[in-house]
């Protein structure tokens, strides 16, 4: 089993989500988060002042798949949260050693 966590621009993430679904993938956390990485920021106009902006908002996505899923689900996120530009954000991918679905007390892949 495998943790994804995707880091994507939020305009994006109804297109991810729908992506997502099509493919199967059934549950999904989101997280509305703030950072920066190659873009350090930007700065803004408002009301005639320039501010900077340190952290952009992203929102961030937890989903826990089974390992015959992992390269599917990364293709899709790729290609479903681009938009060619810097920022576009990064999926990270880490091992699941032992879930529990806390209603049933299904393990593993079955609680997937």
């Amino acid at each position: 089993m495998k943790m994804i966590t995707a880091v994507i621009k939020p305009f994006k993430l109804d297109d991810v989500r729908e992506a997502l679904s099509a493919i199967g993938v059934t549950g999904l956390t989101v997280t509305e988060v703030k950072g920066f990485g190659r873009q350090k920021g930007h700065t803004e106009l408002y009301r005639g002042a320039e501010y900077v902006v340190d952290f952009v908002p992203k929102v961030r996505l937890d989903l826990a798949i089974a390992d015959d899923q992992l390269d599917q689900v990364i293709e899709v996120i790729t290609q479903s949260a681009s938009t060619g530009k810097i920022g576009d954000g990064k999926i990270f991918v880490t091992d699941l050693l032992h879930v529990v679905r806390i209603r049933t007390g299904e393990t593993n892949n079955d609680a997937l």
